[in-house]
């Protein structure tokens, strides 16, 4: 008794210096209203477990090991207080007060610690553990009881008035352990009868927790033979809809087994939810330091070469340099600014050939902070089933876009898809959220519900334009047979790279590429090039995508320019309209080169090659404008040397050029704003 008394002592200390006393007197006063009247009056308390320690060692220790425990001495103290100052005069018992114990913090022990790719089966202490996974399905929130009073149906028993007898929600509790009708009374022996009128209801939200490693499996590559299994875990009430689906948390929670004749489930009742960001900032290797400095007096040649060089595990160097480039871009600008607004670049190739621009996706989804390659017979947005744990409410399963959060998702081939599929990816696409429809009846609702899902997540995908579909459009200058692809689904996906053949010549050389590869994979194949290694792609990829960049005014300029005079030309004289989304696309290709080129400033010239990407891209859905420029204009000339490079920039600017006359001559004003050269 003496050391209840001690504790009981150490948590009203504690409280006091922690400013937790102060906090329970405000949050009384909104319950000291006439007309709120209730059995259970719940109170949020922070518990910094470093502090509890300092103040008592043994208090600590409960905190940490006994949380039941803890809970109830913090309770009794509660009372106490509410009694003494007179803070709430409705609250008659102990029982009435409902304490939730917020944890802001564990020790950083093994002890304390839970991962979801091992985590225990058997019984063990309900200790708080910090564990880490992503969100993978979500239910709807619904209604559980936080208290009930009971009253005794003997009318000469003390309990049949009053609120002696008070039951609430204990973790690892279901709602018949809280409610029920089994229950007797514990002078009498008498059965107990709840009086409904003062049932508390609060807020309560499933969610399915797994290992993000678990996603390898997703990626095309699968690297282990494991097997991961989701956690259930229980929020409530004001940690509702702090989570969302395809996001990775930081989760501080009790393990629990919930008992439900004859099953036991194992779940988790969480006690704080936070956001966990795993990417962490890379330095760039030595070797792209040197390249980086050797090429300082071009602002083209540092990305030319990276993509020159990239991937030469799949195609020789000079192959696909386009494309190379356009998956570098992507890759760098696939992600969340400092205002949590995700940006992404979506990309679809268009190619007779898919095989080897299919291996170069393959290849470069996993330099992605986090990669999906969707598999045409799955579920690619999210689907619904009933809950499996008493709720029978709905339950939201992420598809393949919304477990790519933060990341790519690679579609494949369009041809794959059935026509209703195309509609939903152009929809996708175009609003950049998943509409889900919720039948009422069939999941306990009194009402239909429409949920809309952000997405966040940037889209790969390819399309063979040897199935050629006979549209008219194709007889325009310069656009290109899209395939199975409709013109708007080419529009939505924004930037469009064809890939021509590369004739017997590229045939060859891929041949003996493979063969090489095949009789000495560890050999170096090209000694000419820049050796860069995969993980130095990836610290590159990593870096520059963390890297925060700020427009100039003159690439501003130059991309405005360019949209108002396209915009007059392309409707004017071919009917096609430029929306918007066109100036987004060219910013966000403008950041990315300049991401992809280590900067933080948006050159002009970093515009210059956003120009020549979206020239390209719009002509090959809706043909050539007055604005005329190379298919494959950034890689006319071979770049593994120093005289190609130079060749390089020299064409670069000179379209550089073309584009400021195009300007000019289509663009109302532009004279005003954009200095002659």
């Amino acid at each position: 008794m003496a050391d209840i008394l001690s504790l009981k002592e150490s948590v009203l200390v504690y409280l006091d210096r922690s400013g937790g006393l102060l906090k329970l007197t405000e949050d009384c006063k909104p319950f000291n209203d006439r007309h709120h009247t209730e059995a259970v009056y719940r109170f949020c308390i922070g518990v910094n477990p470093s502090d509890v320690i300092e103040v008592d060692p043994e208090l600590g220790d409960c905190i940490l090991r006994h949380p039941i425990k803890a809970t109830v001495l913090f309770q009794s103290v509660c009372f106490l207080a509410i009694r003494t100052l007179s803070l709430i005069d409705k609250i008659h018992t102990e029982s009435q007060v409902n304490v939730i114990l917020k944890l802001s913090h564990l020790p950083p022990f093994p002890e304390y610690t839970m991962d979801l790719s091992s985590f225990p089966r058997g019984y063990g202490p309900m200790r708080p553990v910090s564990m880490e996974g992503l969100v993978i399905a979500m239910t709807r929130v619904t209604k559980y009881t936080q208290g009930a009073r009971f009253l005794c149906i003997d009318d000469d028993c003390p309990c049949s008035t009053g609120f002696h007898h008070i039951r609430v929600h204990t973790p690892g509790a279901t709602e018949s352990a809280t409610v029920g009708e089994n229950f007797s009374c514990m002078i009498c022996s008498s059965p107990l009868k709840e009086d409904v009128k003062f049932r508390v209801l609060g807020d309560k939200q499933l969610v399915e927790l797994i290992h993000v490693k678990a996603l390898e499996g997703l990626s095309g590559h699968q690297h282990s033979s494991l097997r991961h299994q989701s956690v259930t875990l229980f929020l409530r009430d004001e940690l509702c809809n702090s989570m969302r689906i395809g996001q990775v948390y930081r989760v501080l929670g009790i393990p629990v087994h919930v008992h439900q004749w004859p099953n036991i489930t194992w779940s988790v009742e969480a006690n704080g939810v936070q956001p966990c960001e795993l990417e962490r900032s890379h330095k760039v290797s030595v070797g792209f330091q040197e390249l980086l400095k050797a090429t300082a007096g071009s602002a083209w040649r540092f990305s030319a070469i990276v993509a020159h060089c990239f991937a030469l595990d799949v195609v020789p160097p000079g192959f696909y340099n386009t494309l190379k480039l356009g998956l570098l871009l992507s890759l760098v600008q696939s992600g969340a600014d400092a205002k949590d607004i995700f940006r992404n670049l979506d990309l679809l190739v268009v190619t007779t050939d898919t095989l080897i621009p299919d291996r170069l996706m393959s290849f470069s989804l996993n330099l992605a902070s986090r990669g999906v390659r969707h598999q045409a017979p799955g579920e690619m947005f999210a689907t619904l089933s009933r809950d499996e744990h008493g709720a029978g409410t709905a339950n939201i399963h992420a598809g393949s876009a919304l477990l790519a959060t933060g990341g790519i998702c690679m579609l494949g081939d369009l041809g794959c898809y059935k026509k209703e599929k195309l509609d939903a990816i152009q929809s996708a696409l175009e609003s950049c959220t998943v509409s889900l429809f919720i039948p009422g009846k069939k999941y306990g609702e009194d009402s239909d519900q429409q949920l809309f899902l952000p997405l966040q997540c940037s889209f790969w995908a390819l399309t063979d334009a040897s199935r050629r579909t006979g549209r008219a459009e194709c007889a325009v200058l310069g656009a290109a047979e899209m395939g199975a692809v409709p013109v708007k689904l080419g529009d939505a996906f924004g930037l469009v790279i064809q890939c021509k053949d590369i004739g017997q010549h590229g045939q060859l050389a891929q041949t003996v590429h493979t063969l090489q590869q095949a009789v000495h994979p560890e050999k170096p194949l090209y000694s000419s090039c820049w050796e860069f290694s995969t993980q130095d792609y990836q610290e590159l990829v990593a870096h520059a995508r963390s890297l925060k960049v700020e427009i100039s005014a003159s690439a501003e300029k130059l991309i405005h320019g360019y949209y108002m005079a396209s915009r007059r030309v392309r409707t004017q004289n071919e009917g096609v309209k430029m929306s918007v989304t066109s100036i987004k696309l060219l910013i966000s290709l403008a950041e990315a080169h300049c991401r992809l080129s280590l900067r933080t400033r948006v050159l002009e010239e970093d515009a210059v090659i956003a120009v020549i990407l979206c020239e390209n891209s719009v002509t090959l859905r809706h043909g050539a404008s007055a604005l005329v420029i190379p298919p494959d204009a950034l890689f006319l000339c071979n770049v593994g040397d120093l005289d190609g490079l130079h060749r390089r920039d020299t064409t670069l600017d000179e379209l550089h050029q073309n584009i400021l006359r195009f300007i000019y001559a289509y663009a109302p004003g532009a004279d005003s704003y954009i200095t002659e050269e």
